[in-house]
């Protein structure tokens, strides 16, 4: 079997709400739609995780955060766990990241062989949360609403400098590897870190949505009291209180959001051109690490299991997989055991540990039957929660909360909790008894309450005396950049052409 080269597009924080068939008609977004085309497209794709670090690792692995003990955005991703990169490098691909992936701890490549910038997140552990402590805001760390009142519109950012470096690194990655100096096919990912907040965005692109129709949420914000406790717990460590949003501070919000795609837009569409020009051919998979709630029934950001949290945009363009549209409920986790039976790679040895089921066959016509799994156990949370999409059924537990079951075909909003009724008592029957099968929360907890423990620990040690980051720093071998002596003139200038004599 032909090995071939796979191309991983990954955003952050994009909701998968607005990719109900490739993306919605109202958003400015040429070049996705133009590979939506060619793509099997996931309507009801899930993140494992919402949040940046236990999502990831959860898409790289194929297991849920109880597997990969990647519990928050500051817990050590084990060099020990098999990502894609691994598998694929183990089968002689050439495994490239340019951009986030928000590695903690001193492995910063995680199977990749190059990494070309750094992360836009710290690699140590400074951002634990503390069940010890519940109710406690980190506030040099936790997100407060001031991404929501100070949207609007700015030449650049942290964000946008960070890719501007991701996409550049990423298109001149693309044309050396078109040069076919090295014969291995290739994986190259690229991550960035938009559209997640602040909602901060260049003019050409705030201006596309000056007239956008859905500035405000379809659910509009609601009480306090009237949230779930989780819910509250996230207003809570939002700071909701020491804000005042307005309509217009949402309208901005959204805004900022939606340019952000587009900027995303264009910046896929250079590495979609580069690929083209310079005449390889890849599968292309375009996914998030987890959405955002953008203001519905008044929350925003992430870190719970509300659709607009929890679902993602997920598409795969491959040969022998059909364009069109998959509304089985599927996971990122999918994406590792995806991409090896794309490359014909065997996952046999660590089948066992895996929790993720490849796409490729919803690709070919069959359907899905298993439910997709989330967990969340980070920042906002005193005790782990756990979910199942079953269906047209969404199930939640926490050991602090009351259950949740809602019908997404006829409450897409999740605006009725049917657990209590008494109709639905055989689904909620059956869901609890799927999830007792999968999940000992008490163990759950003390495992996550020991790990967070154990990190504070270190931290605080490592802050002492003379300190070594983790932070992955890129190097550029100089020396063998350009023209130099141990080189002939006439052959670096011939190598370096593509395409060569035309």
């Amino acid at each position: 079997m032909t090995k071939p080269n796979i191309l991983i597009l990954m955003v952050d924080q994009l909701n998968g709400t607005l990719f109900p068939d490739g993306p919605v008609d109202w958003l400015h977004v040429p070049n996705l739609r133009r590979l939506a085309a060619r793509s099997t497209r996931f309507a009801n794709a899930y993140t494992a995780s919402p949040l940046c670090a236990p999502g990831r690792a959860s898409f790289m692995s194929g297991q849920l955060p109880s597997s990969t003990r990647v519990y928050d955005n500051a817990a050590e991703f084990s060099s020990d766990i098999p990502t894609y990169a691994h598998h694929l490098r183990r089968s002689g691909y050439d495994t490239c990241l340019s951009g986030k992936m928000h590695f903690v701890g001193p492995d910063q490549l995680h199977g990749f062989e190059e990494r070309l910038t750094t992360d836009i997140y710290p690699a140590d552990f400074g951002w634990t949360p503390d069940y010890r402590k519940p109710g406690e805001r980190i506030d040099w760390w936790y997100h407060n609403m001031g991404s929501v009142t100070g949207a609007g519109v700015a030449e650049t950012s942290n964000q946008m400098e960070y890719d501007d470096e991701v996409a550049f690194n990423a298109v001149a990655k693309l044309r050396d590897l078109g040069r076919g100096k090295d014969s291995r096919p290739w994986c190259l990912t690229v991550s960035f870190t938009h559209p997640h907040d602040p909602y901060v965005a260049r003019k050409k692109y705030w201006d596309l949505y000056e007239n956008c129709e859905h500035l405000l949420p379809e659910v509009p914000a609601m009480a306090y009291e009237d949230h779930d406790p989780h819910a509250q717990r996230i207003f809570d460590a939002n700071d909701w209180r020491n804000f005042d949003i307005t309509e217009e501070n949402i309208r901005r919000a959204r805004r900022g959001y939606f340019a952000n795609i587009s900027y995303l837009d264009d910046k896929i569409g250079e590495i979609l051109d580069v690929l083209e020009a310079t005449r390889q051919e890849a599968v292309i998979l375009f996914v998030s690490d987890h959405g955002d709630m953008l203001g519905e029934r008044g929350l925003w950001f992430k870190m719970c299991f509300y659709e607009g949290s929890a679902r993602v945009p997920l598409m795969v363009s491959a040969p022998s997989m059909a364009s069109g549209l998959v509304s089985d409920p599927v996971s990122n986790i999918d994406v590792t055991p995806t991409l090896c039976d794309l490359a014909g790679i065997s996952m046999e040895e660590v089948a066992p540990w895996t929790t993720g089921e490849s796409l490729v066959p919803l690709g070919q016509g069959k359907r899905r039957e298993s439910p997709v799994a989330m967990e969340y156990a980070a920042e906002a949370s005193y005790a782990p929660l756990v979910a199942l999409r079953d269906g047209r059924w969404k199930y939640t537990r926490c050991v602090l909360d009351p259950e949740q079951l809602f019908d997404l075909e006829a409450d897409p909003h999740e605006l009725t909790n049917l657990a209590g009724d008494p109709a639905h008592a055989d689904t909620l029957t059956r869901l609890r008894a799927e999830a007792d099968a999968r999940w000992d929360l008490g163990r759950f907890d003390a495992e996550v309450r020991q790990s967070q423990a154990r990190r504070w620990v270190v931290y605080e040690a490592l802050r002492n005396g003379n300190y070594y980051p983790w932070d992955f720093q890129p190097l550029q071998k100089a020396s063998e950049r350009f023209m130099r002596n141990h080189m002939d003139l006439n052959t670096v200038e011939d190598v370096a052409r593509f395409p060569r004599g035309e």
